[in-house]
């Protein structure tokens, strides 16, 4: 999927997470929205992941710096970013890595941050499942 279509189902997903924190009175307001913000940006930002597999896959960082360049691009255009690549399965398994640990630290901190950060990601990964696999 591209940024702007995971930025969309994070901001729904993140709403949808953030009301039944609000129903459970865990936090304030103040952090429901900041935690709302963070899932729209974690949504989006848990591909920059794909710039470390193509620099291990090439070995230069040529495809961060065409990012870097062409930030529209990278954000809207991704299959043209990392065209010819193959990077479909080493992606999936890096989105769970980087989830994984990022879900385990922040259960040290705070479960509830820990759990909103596990459903958020979980709807980037089925989002780009279902899109690779032509469903949506």
């Amino acid at each position: 999927m591209h940024s702007p279509e995971h930025a969309a189902v994070g901001a729904v997903v993140s709403a949808v997470a953030v009301a039944v924190l609000a129903v459970a009175g865990t936090f304030s307001t103040v952090a429901l929205v900041a935690l709302w913000v963070y899932g729209v940006a974690l949504s989006v930002f848990v591909d920059l992941d794909h710039f470390l597999l193509a620099r291990i896959q090439t070995g230069n960082w040529s495809h961060l710096r065409a990012g870097l360049r062409d930030l529209r691009g990278a954000f809207v255009e991704q299959e043209g970013t990392f065209r010819g690549l193959g990077m479909e399965r080493r992606r999936h398994l890096s989105h769970h890595v980087v989830g994984g640990l990022l879900v385990a630290g922040l259960a040290l901190v705070s479960v509830p941050v820990a759990a909103f950060t596990a459903v958020v990601l979980y709807a980037h990964v089925l989002c780009d499942l279902l899109r690779d696999n032509g469903i949506a």
